[in-house]
């Protein structure tokens, strides 16, 4: 039986595609296989020896500790595009927010008071202060184009905007899916100085923390519109409201309320939204669970953060071996001649690396004596050994 624990609570679409006669699922799992969480903020330390992989139901992997996880040998799953369209439409109404000044207006409108004749004197008098624009003809500049990248570039682009799109990583299977009308650029400083809106789509990485600065604010236009429903480091909170109290740009929309944000007359904050809607987290739980299936009962990667994608058809019969290692020479070659010593054959071979780290399946006929699997997991570089019966 394998052993799930779950530190948030988790669509119970997602938790029932793992069957009940194969697993055991819950908050207060000891000992567990893996871990299936959203948002609990994860200590390296306090993560089971038992552990051998890491599930998260979102996109972002920062409450997780992914270096740490890679030492032990742990793939860290996540859901990418399942949140996609949940994402986008909380932007495209983030661009409509903006262009049309809706939240104060709507502000002003509930502070109103007074008899029909008095308010609709004062909306006449009010209204010309929240005077927006239209968005046709507009430029939005999108950075990073992944899953929910794509999908608001060719929403913008439907609504008559004219479109850039900063992505230098960008996959063949996003490329596909981008409408040929987004103006791609590999220049960031262009689409800053070009966009009339801005909306930024990246993970946080330690290169990406701060990535919008002081000297990415200045090459804006001063009446630009900043958007922020990535992650809230990604942009420099002091450098971007001196550019507000500047007049150096026309306003901030983003998810992540702060006490620097939250009065500023030129912000709007929202409780973190992105991807909260019913669909978007039972998207996200059914992937997350469907990932860690395909990793644990056949050692199959799909999405992970820090391991190589490997998918290897199992041969009837066999045993598989799942062997996470340093991306260094000759671990193949000591891992078949352990195997060879053994008089063990091997059915089928597959080894993918990323990075620094590489992963292997092997197929062996007949079982793998404990005496091998320890020579195995005592190669040096070898950071986890698991064995499928």
């Amino acid at each position: 039986m394998l052993r799930i624990k779950t530190l948030n609570a988790i669509s119970e679409v997602g938790l029932s595609r793992l069957p009940g006669d194969l697993y055991e699922v819950g908050p207060e799992m000891a000992d567990p296989d893996a871990l299936l969480v959203r948002s609990a903020v994860l200590d390296p330390d306090a993560i089971p020896t038992s552990v051998c992989a890491i599930a998260r139901a979102g996109a972002g992997t920062n409450n997780i500790p992914v270096a740490a996880c890679s030492e032990r040998g742990i793939p860290v799953f996540n859901t990418p595009g399942a949140n996609a369209n949940a994402v986008k439409e909380l932007v495209m109404a983030a661009l409509f927010l903006a262009a049309r000044n809706i939240v104060p207006a709507a502000a002003f409108a509930h502070r109103l008071e007074g008899t029909d004749s008095e308010m609709s004197k004062a909306v006449e008098a009010g209204k010309k202060t929240y005077v927006g624009f239209e968005l046709p003809g507009r430029s939005l500049g999108v950075i990073g184009l992944g899953a929910i990248g794509v999908e608001v570039a060719n929403a913008a682009n439907a609504l008559g905007m004219k479109v850039y799109g900063y992505d230098p990583l960008l996959s063949v299977e996003n490329a596909l899916k981008l409408s040929p009308e987004v103006n791609r650029t590999t220049d960031l400083d262009l689409l800053l100085s070009k966009s009339d809106i801005i909306t930024v789509h990246v993970p946080l990485l330690p290169a990406t923390t701060g990535m919008i600065g002081a000297e990415q604010l200045a090459l804006m236009q001063p009446d630009a519109v900043l958007i922020n429903f990535a992650r809230a480091p990604i942009v420099d909170e002091e450098a971007l409201v001196a550019a507000l109290d500047e007049d150096r740009l026309r306003g901030y929309v983003c998810d992540f309320p702060s006490p620097a944000l939250n009065k500023h007359d030129r912000v709007v904050t929202l409780p973190h939204l992105g991807a909260s809607t019913a669909e978007a987290e039972e998207n996200c739980a059914r992937m997350a669970a469907d990932e860690l299936r395909a990793y644990l009962e056949n050692g199959v990667i799909r999405n992970s953060v820090n391991f190589p994608a490997a998918e290897l058809t199992r041969a009837p019969g066999t045993t598989r071996v799942c062997i996470a290692n340093r991306n260094v020479p000759n671990m193949v070659g000591q891992v078949t001649t352990v195997l060879a010593d053994a008089s063990i054959n091997i059915s089928d071979l597959l080894n993918k690396s990323r990075g620094e780290i590489a992963y292997t399946l092997v197929d062996i006929d007949g079982a793998l004596p404990d005496a091998v699997l320890a020579q195995l997991s005592s190669i040096d570089g070898v950071l986890a050994v698991r064995v499928l019966n």
